[in-house]
């Protein structure tokens, strides 16, 4: 499966032009599986969501999530970043949509970032989610969830797979913080002996510096490939679920793991 990551800039409060920006990057790319988006890719990260937020009509849509089904459709690929979601109800949620020409997927965010002030407006989801795209399965985590390795825990199923091959994170990450960004995402990919795509917007928003740090690692730590720092650009990488598959094999930890798993 090839993986496209986006490493751009995110206008503030604009779905229609961060829209139609994206589109005009994901053309040059035609031919990918996948598209990786930031946190929040449509409006950039609003911890205070009112008039931000896109609410979601009787059917469950917004304009973001209708034209990822529209771009999934028309490139024969998945979409995949988060969204800043007004429920019917009144209820905020940061919400990962993963999109395929047939169906859509979402996880919302567990780990709200108290420090930044997102549990004050946003819920929090309960839920991991996996998804199964093209031979790989993908669990979907958004931005603070990679500090908690408890959550992600790879575990072996009945049938003896692992539960999933790879892991999304998808991000609003500070620049000041890159340093801790970029020593946990390959701890992750270790721990779980999966791949992890990370993908990290640059640019400014009303409070915070970005500067991206995106990055796809393989199981055993290393980075496959990288963007620059501070560089509105983007990586497509193919990830080896063969070579994957034979280190598994070799090197079995995930059987001497502890074998549960409390999500």
């Amino acid at each position: 499966m090839k993986a496209t990551l986006l490493q751009r800039n995110v206008l503030w409060a604009s779905p229609q032009e961060n829209a139609r920006l994206n589109r005009e990057i994901m053309e040059k790319e035609r031919g990918t599986d996948l598209f990786l988006l930031p946190e929040m890719f449509s409006t950039g990260f609003a911890t205070s969501p009112d008039g931000i937020a896109e609410e979601l009509d009787e059917e469950g849509e917004c304009f973001t999530l209708r034209w990822m089904r529209q771009t999934a459709l028309e490139m024969d690929c998945a979409v995949c970043g988060s969204v800043a979601v007004k429920e019917k109800d009144g209820r905020f949620f940061n919400r990962l949509y993963f999109v395929t020409p047939d169906n859509c997927f979402s996880y919302d965010k567990h780990h709200l970032f108290t420090y930044g002030g997102e549990n004050l407006r946003y819920s929090a989801g309960q839920e991991r989610v996996v998804v199964f795209w093209r031979g790989v399965k993908i669990l979907l985590q958004v931005c603070y969830d990679v500090r908690f390795p408890v959550f992600v825990r790879n575990t072996l199923q009945e049938d003896g797979a692992p539960e999933y091959d790879a892991i999304i994170y998808v991000a609003s990450w500070p620049a000041k913080r890159v340093p801790a960004w970029k020593r946990l995402l390959p701890a992750r990919a270790i721990e779980n002996q999966c791949y992890v795509l990370a993908v990290n917007r640059v640019g400014n928003d009303p409070v915070c510096e970005y500067i991206g740090g995106t990055m796809v690692i393989d199981a055993m730590g290393n980075i496959v490939d990288s963007c620059p720092d501070a560089e509105e650009t983007s990586i497509s990488v193919d990830l080896d679920m063969e070579a994957l598959k034979r280190f598994r094999s070799k090197f079995p930890v995930l059987e001497d793991g502890d074998g549960f798993c409390l999500f």
